[in-house]
């Protein structure tokens, strides 16, 4: 595949975890910022290359020859966002788009070799999950911080958005993956978290709340 139709495959991919019955177009086309003419192009090679199912009007689901190559780059981009951090000594908020163009590296051996120097993470520097070799996802049970309840320990397990601006603000509360965070209030006016990290008191916005993942401290 060309480095295009990995991004394309890897866009398919994350939107069909929220629209798995399809994928539509303009949503393709706005995620990669192009025109909807040149989406519906994409998908006539893809489809050519049996990686997608695609109909005009009828939106688009990855076949299983496609979903497995999606994850497969996404596996790449994560372990390298991992190598970036561990061995690089990289920001969490800095590896993104250095990652973007490693992932279309296509040595598998490669990959598979950054692996196990790595000690097969099952989890990127984000919280998010990698996929091994045979594209086995680890689940996690987890709930985003706005849905938490008062008076309860969690433990942050990743981000929903993992923007540089969203990442750096979280530096600065000193928060990261693995912080105890205990909600002592919730405002029922616009649901402001008053929270409790590393021993120090913080109030949260909402916004900020929806894009924390967490898990039971218990669990």
């Amino acid at each position: 595949m060309t480095n295009s139709e990995e991004n394309y495959l890897k866009v398919i991919y994350h939107l069909s975890l929220v629209s798995p019955k399809g994928v539509n177009t303009n949503a393709i086309a706005g995620m990669l910022e192009t025109k909807a003419s040149s989406v519906t192009d994409m998908m006539k090679k893809l489809a050519e290359k049996e990686l997608v199912l695609y109909q005009k009007y009828q939106g688009v689901t990855l076949t299983e020859k496609g979903f497995l190559s999606a994850k497969m780059i996404v596996r790449k981009h994560r372990l390298w966002e991992v190598f970036l951090v561990e061995k690089l000594d990289f920001a969490w908020d800095e590896v993104h788009e250095i990652a973007e163009e490693l992932e279309h590296i296509k040595s598998e051996n490669l990959i598979n070799k950054l692996d196990e120097f790595l000690g097969f993470p099952a989890f990127d520097p984000h919280g998010d999950p990698i996929p091994n070799e045979n594209g086995e996802i680890q689940k996690v049970s987890k709930l985003l911080l706005s849905e938490s309840e008062i008076n309860r320990e969690y433990q942050c397990v990743g981000v929903k958005d993992s923007s540089s601006d969203f990442l750096q603000y979280l530096d600065k509360q000193n928060i990261a993956l693995g912080s105890k965070i205990k909600v002592i209030n919730k405002e029922q006016f616009d649901e402001t978290l008053t929270i409790e990290v590393n021993n120090t008191s913080l109030t949260i916005s909402n916004k900020i709340a929806k894009n924390l993942f967490v898990k039971n401290k218990s669990l």
